[in-house]
């Protein structure tokens, strides 16, 4: 019985052993790839959502100064504004 539960205690810790070895790589395997696709995005020069959000939203508002522009020009030749 005792030859037993040792070969089991040995089992057990090269399982934990191997767990422990598979966790390891898994991590390195993430850090590889994440540091992969931040290359690949920093070569593709992308933009930041944070960057682009901005930029739509100025460009909105300037669309709406034009048309409230256009409006007033028309407004000024009295002809109807054209959009």
């Amino acid at each position: 019985m005792s030859q037993n539960n040792r070969i089991f205690d040995g089992l057990g810790r090269v399982m934990n052993e191997a767990a422990g070895v598979a966790d390891g790589v898994r991590r390195e395997v993430e850090t590889v790839v994440k540091s992969q696709a931040q290359r690949i995005v920093v070569d593709m020069d992308l933009v930041k959502r944070e960057d682009f959000d901005a930029l739509r939203e100025l460009v909105q508002v300037q669309g709406e100064e034009i048309d409230a522009l256009r409006k007033e020009v028309a407004a000024l030749r009295g002809a109807p504004a054209k959009n």
